[in-house]
Parts: structure tokens; sequence; C-alpha cells
């Protein structure tokens, strides 16, 4: 048994790692299971260099899920992902690893293995020091990037940071320069031609460095049309390598898609979805892509009544998707109503689903954007403006910065402004009196 000291001293040691369970993570219940199923969908094939990195993140997710022994499982995979990977049987890349089972074994209250993994890290730190003496090492900095890129919007850009000091370390680590890139893609602002033109620059030359790698290729490709090239003849090709290649959200199947529906045609892009879901007909991941498609098709590409059956097979691969990703298919429910209320299809089915979503137990953040999604169906759909304005409120009432929020408030005071609602005096009072988060 620890004394309250010793307890004390170790509850320290713990707090100074570098892992997981260190980083303050969003672990939301709703981000937790997006997570996790993103995660799933990225695969475990051999040869994927970020395979230990995976392992070691689910295995966070499972144990903030309360699947203790899912989580242990998972980092004993990681530690085996990088013993293959690396191909060795210890090295700095396992400190984080580590860090991640000590404070596992403190929760579950083996204090004994939780010490032993400490003195596994303290062995390994001193035995493989940072090159840079003022700095973690880079295998550390490496796999807290890649963490921090499936996290929000700042976390990114911190991620392209630690990118940064891991490959200035260790400049030959292919993988890590292309992730770096990809993150910088995902956080540059599209319209500073300058940012951009450095982005694409260095997008070129992660290509050549990493030229198998398909899901950078299909990013490049995007931002080299979103900026006016002609690059359909290259997005052919591409097709015919990732049709290839093992089913996996880093296939680049997704971002080659949105290219296809966007600068090549919407129906060549669901063809090309119905193409790979023919070889793969199981693969939940596929199913998701497809159903995009033809939520772009019909909500945003549609210039005339479409055919009973893409209406029909729309529908069947949403509820598909919903039924494959019970956790984290707010999108897909959303996306259905739209379906059904756009086309008049039903508009019953709509409010089934927003009604449901509406009665579930849900996150600040979640309801802000259902009621947000609410609001345009009432109005745009039901010509209900006085409901919509009741759920712009409940969106705004809500105390959380969100962009859900911020577009609310704007609608709120775009309706005062003009004068023509008999809600105005309404909305003026909920506007002063409502309070920022």
């Amino acid at each position: 048994m620890m004394s309250a000291a010793q307890s004390q001293t170790l509850e320290s040691k713990l707090e100074a790692l570098q892992c997981h369970f260190t980083w303050d993570l969003e672990t939301s219940k709703s981000i937790l299971l997006h997570l996790r199923d993103h995660l799933e969908d990225i695969g475990t094939e051999e040869g994927n260099s970020w395979l230990g990195h995976i392992y070691n993140l689910r295995g966070f997710v499972q144990y903030k899920l309360g699947f203790t022994e899912d989580a242990q499982s998972f980092f004993n995979k990681a530690a085996e992902a990088f013993s293959k990977i690396r191909n060795a049987d210890e090295g700095p890349w396992l400190v984080v690893n580590y860090g991640n089972l000590a404070w596992l074994h403190h929760h579950l209250g083996d204090q004994a293995e939780s010490q032993a993994y400490l003195s596994k890290v303290n062995t390994l730190m001193n035995k493989y020091p940072s090159p840079s003496q003022d700095e973690l090492h880079p295998e550390i900095y490496a796999e807290k990037a890649w963490t921090l890129m499936k996290s929000s919007a700042e976390q990114k850009k911190e991620a392209a940071d630690y990118f940064q000091r891991a490959i200035r370390m260790q400049p030959d680590m292919v993988e890590w320069n292309t992730s770096y890139v990809l993150g910088l893609s995902y956080t540059c602002d599209k319209r500073d031609t300058g940012q951009v033109a450095d982005l694409l620059e260095k997008m070129r030359v992660a290509k050549e460095q990493d030229p198998e790698n398909m899901f950078l290729a299909a990013h490049y490709l995007t931002l080299r049309a979103d900026h006016g090239e002609e690059i359909k003849d290259e997005a052919c090709e591409l097709a015919t390598k990732v049709l290839k290649n093992p089913v996996s959200s880093y296939s680049g199947i997704r971002p080659l898609l949105k290219v296809y529906s966007y600068y090549v045609s919407i129906d060549e892009a669901i063809d090309l979805a119905e193409e790979a879901l023919e070889t793969h007909p199981d693969e939940r991941y596929l199913k998701r892509c497809a159903a995009h498609c033809y939520k772009v098709k019909l909500i945003y590409f549609r210039k005339s009544r479409p055919e009973k059956s893409v209406i029909d097979r729309a529908i069947s691969l949403h509820e598909e998707v919903i039924a494959l990703y019970p956790d984290s298919s707010l999108v897909n429910k959303i996306d259905l109503a739209s379906i059904y209320a756009k086309l008049n299809y039903s508009q019953d089915k709509a409010e089934q689903i927003y009604q449901e979503l509406l009665e579930s137990d849900l996150e600040p953040a979640v309801k802000q954007r259902i009621y947000s999604c609410y609001a345009k169906h009432l109005y745009f759909y039901e010509q209900d403006s006085k409901g919509s304005v009741r759920y712009h409120m409940k969106v705004a009432k809500i105390p959380l910065k969100s962009n859900y929020r911020k577009t609310s408030i704007k609608t709120l005071k775009k309706i005062r402004d003009r004068g023509r609602s008999h809600m105005c005096r309404e909305i003026e009072k909920f506007l002063a009196n409502l309070q920022e988060p």
C-alpha cells in the first residue's frame, strides 16, 4: 500500500509524462465516438508507418469511453507495431506508449505496474536523449503532432509546429513531412495567395518524396484544381491507382471523389464510388463516401427532378451508413433529412429525423449544430419563419463559441434590422440580454 506522500509523488511524475493522458485532448463523448470510428476506418494494413500511433490513440479513446481492457490491448498492439515498423524491440518511439501504460495502470489501481512503466520511460529517455537539449525527442514530437491533427483547428496549428521541430531534428522521416504538409492543407487560409503558393510548393516536394501516398496525391490535386489547374486526366489516372489499394480512409478515395465531384463531374464521381463498392461491397467507409456523393448531386448539383432510382439509392445508402455508424452519423442523418425535404420526397420523414435528434440526450456543441440545421430546415422547407427564429435563439442561448452560434446571432440581427418581422421586438430584447460565452 502506498503512503499519501508516495501517491502524490507518483501523480506528479505521471503528470510530467509526454503521452495521450497529458496532452489535453478533447474528450467529449461525441468527439471520442467520432474519433473511434475514424480510427477504425484508417485500417490496420501492414506497412502503415502510423500504425503504432493509431493503436496508441485508439487505446486512449477506448479508455476514455470506459473500455479499459480494450485500451490495454491497443496499447500492447502499439508496442508490437512499433517493433515491426522500426525493426527494433525498443527505442524512443515507445516513450509515449509506456507513458500511456503507466497512466492506465495507475487508473486501474495497480501502482506497482504504473511505477514499472515510469521506470521504463526514464530508461528510454536516458538511453535515447533528444538531439536538442532543450526540446523533446523528435519521435515524441511526431506522435504528439499526428495525434493533435485529429483534434480541433487550434490543435492542428500546434501540430504543424511539433512536426516542424521533429523534422528539423530528424529530416529523413518522409512520413513526418507528408503529415506536416497535409496538416498545413487543413489550416491554410485559402484566400491568402501567398499561403496557397507556399503550400502548393511544399505539397509538390512532399509528393516527390512520397510518390506512393495516394492520400497526399489526392489532396494535392484538390488544391491545384481549387486554383484553376486542369486536372481531369491526372484525376482519372489517380483513380486507377486508388481503386487498387486496400480500403482505408487514408487510401485517398474521399479527397479524390471531391475532385471528381467539383472538377470532373458529379456523375463520374458517383460512378467511381459505385465501382469501388462493387469491388468491396461490405466496406462501410466506401458506403459513407458514396452517400456523400449522392447528397452532393441531389442537394447542390440538381438541375431537374432526379430519377426515382437515384433518389432511392441515395436514401438507402444514407440509411445503411446511419446503421453502420450508430455513434457518429449525425451529419448523415441531417443529410438524409435534407434529401427528403429538398426533393419534396417526404416532409414527414424529414421532420421525424429532426424530432428524434432534438429529443436525444445531446452535448451543448451537438445541440447547437442540430438547432442551427433545424432552424434553416423550418425556414426553407416548412416556411415557418417564427419557428426558425425560435431555434436560432436556442443556438445563440447555448454559451459556447462556435460558427453555428455566430451565424444564428448574425441571422437574428439581420431579421431585427430589416424590421419586417412581428418578432423584431422580441429578437431585440433577446439579443440585449444575450450573454457572451
